[in-house]
């Protein structure tokens, strides 16, 4: 399909030439940039020609033309009101304004300079009045596949952030933001935005990718979970520490929504992560902080053409998500020597991650419950593990063949609305973004009624190599290291649990003897779209 004109003005008309439009429109229609045009819009309808004009308030996207439930390929339409046009004299005001952008297309880790005025020194801007902290950004367009087709309802645009977990801010001055294009990132607009305001949107271009990926069958989840404290030994002074983790945002997890919580955080949101403070504990009494969250979780589905797949050539992402801790120990010995004999001479990182996968749940027996404490070399050596132990054996061997892997944790939801403790992993693919693993349900140790396979009888190894269901909160990405907030602080961590923290509790001074009860994550509203 061809569009004409190419950059144009909202109100004015264009046209579209293609094939199998259909002859007369009946329940077809153009979207532009996610908006589709009112029925007075349409002037000409045959099957190679479709002549419309362009909303009043509509931005730059790509169009589409929908028949039968199918969309054409997508043709780009420019509004020349959010073009960058160059400086001219001194800027007046505060909002922040792009006036160039290095490039007009890319793919997920394509580097972009952003050039303007306004942007701040740094991410971090202080509002002086409260003494708070809060962070500047960089966003892109977002969009999902709706189940249902109306082109008479507007969504409004939505968007992502550029990624601190894939390196995506390399540099933040006044007049320059050097940054990547994160994962999950579609053809739309780009803004930043500051304290201060958003940003004229610039158009960019989302191509170039060696194959696709969708956001599907959205589900909203009501959330709620607490910890209840109770003092049994203390003297003044003493402070108790509490690091609760919040549901992470995500390409497919988004629309994190406080709706309650019963007492307010010392420090908001640290790394996902916020942290609560309690000061001059007295035996018996009780303290309890309970939280709730509405969550829109989005089932994953992609494709790849493998022969387009490149190798990693992001050193920064490299280096953070390939290296050996003690949690995933990538480099261990044992580990390389596996991996390299099941990788064989294979140079392709989707199908060294792919060789990878399919050996697991070949090789390795995973039990459903959870075995606490296990050993992620002797789960390798023994060819046994739980959930657990399975996605950060399948993290590190995929690390130790040099692909940028990271572990999820959070809690999957079976469909009487009931919770239990899951795990399952990332890994990275240039020019694509994230591809999610779930080795544990791939084996089909782990099942749930997968709101995402449409009822149909799915090969479940080859489903969780590169999709995953609509049926599970995240609740971190990565290992996540926390640092301690007093040099003598007796810590507690809760391995195996809902987050991949090393930190869950820190008590300090006269605060003997306490004990915590961390309560299971509970669902009290499910709501389908």
């Amino acid at each position: 399909m061809s569009i004409d004109p190419k950059i144009g003005r909202m109100g004015e008309v264009i046209t579209l030439r293609g094939v199998n439009f259909g002859e007369t429109r009946d329940e077809a229609y153009v979207t532009i940039a996610g908006i589709a045009p009112t029925n007075s819009s349409y002037h000409v309808w045959q099957n190679e020609l479709i002549i419309i004009r362009i909303p009043e308030l509509g931005e730059s996207g790509l169009v589409y033309v929908h028949v039968d439930g199918k969309k054409s390929n997508g043709v780009l339409f420019s509004n020349s009101a959010t073009l960058p046009k160059p400086a001219e004299g001194e800027e007046l005001g505060l909002q922040p304004r792009i006036t160039s952008i290095s490039r007009q297309s890319g793919a997920p880790g394509t580097q972009i300079t952003i050039v303007g005025n306004n942007f701040g020194i740094s991410r971090e801007n202080q509002i002086h009045s409260l003494s708070l902290q809060t962070m500047s950004g960089v966003f892109f367009s977002w969009d999902y596949e709706s189940n249902t087709i109306n082109p008479y309802v507007v969504r409004e645009p939505e968007f992502i952030e550029v990624s601190e977990i894939e390196a995506g801010y390399e540099s933040w001055s006044a007049r320059e933001i050097n940054i990547r294009v994160p994962d999950g990132a579609v053809s739309g607009n780009i803004e930043v935005r500051t304290p201060h305001g958003r940003s004229r949107p610039v158009f960019f271009d989302i191509g170039g990718k060696p194959g696709n990926k969708s956001f599907i069958d959205k589900r909203s989840y009501t959330i709620n979970y607490s910890v209840d404290i109770r003092v049994h030994e203390a003297a003044r002074p003493n402070t108790l520490y509490l690091w609760i983790p919040n549901p992470i945002i995500s390409p497919s997890q988004r629309k994190v929504t406080l709706i309650s919580r019963s007492t307010e955080p010392f420090i908001e949101n640290h790394r996902g992560v916020s942290l609560y403070k309690f000061d001059n504990l007295a035996a018996g009494v009780n303290n309890s902080i309970v939280l709730s969250y509405n969550v829109e979780i989005y089932a994953i589905e992609t494709a790849i053409r493998p022969a387009s797949v490149t190798s990693s050539q992001r050193p920064a992402l490299s280096a953070m998500h390939t290296q050996s801790t003690e949690l995933i120990p990538s480099g261990d010995q044992s580990v390389r020597s596996y991996v390299s004999t099941i990788t064989g001479r294979e140079q392709n990182p989707y199908l060294k991650a792919k060789l990878i996968y399919d050996w697991i749940i070949q090789n390795i027996a995973i039990d459903k419950t959870i075995m606490y404490n296990i050993n992620i070399i002797s789960a390798l050596q023994e060819k046994h593990a739980d959930p657990y132990a399975a996605a950060l054996l399948y993290t590190a061997m995929v690390r130790a063949a040099g692909i940028p892997c990271i572990p999820i944790a959070g809690a999957l939801i079976d469909k009487s609305g009931k919770t239990f403790h899951h795990y399952w992993a990332e890994f990275w693919i240039d020019n694509f973004g994230w591809v999610p693993v779930d080795p544990a349900m791939g084996q089909g140790t782990v099942t749930i009624e997968n709101a995402a396979m449409h009822g149909e009888v799915i090969n479940y190894s080859n489903y969780y190599f590169g999709n995953l269901d609509n049926m599970r909160i995240a609740f971190s990405r990565g290992d996540l290291v926390l640092s301690q907030m007093e040099n003598k602080g007796r810590l507690v961590s809760h391995p195996q649990s809902y987050s991949l923290q090393n930190i869950w509790e820190e008590a300090s001074g006269g605060l003997e003897s306490y004990s915590s009860l961390w309560g299971d994550i509970t669902i009290s509203g499910i709501y389908t779209h």
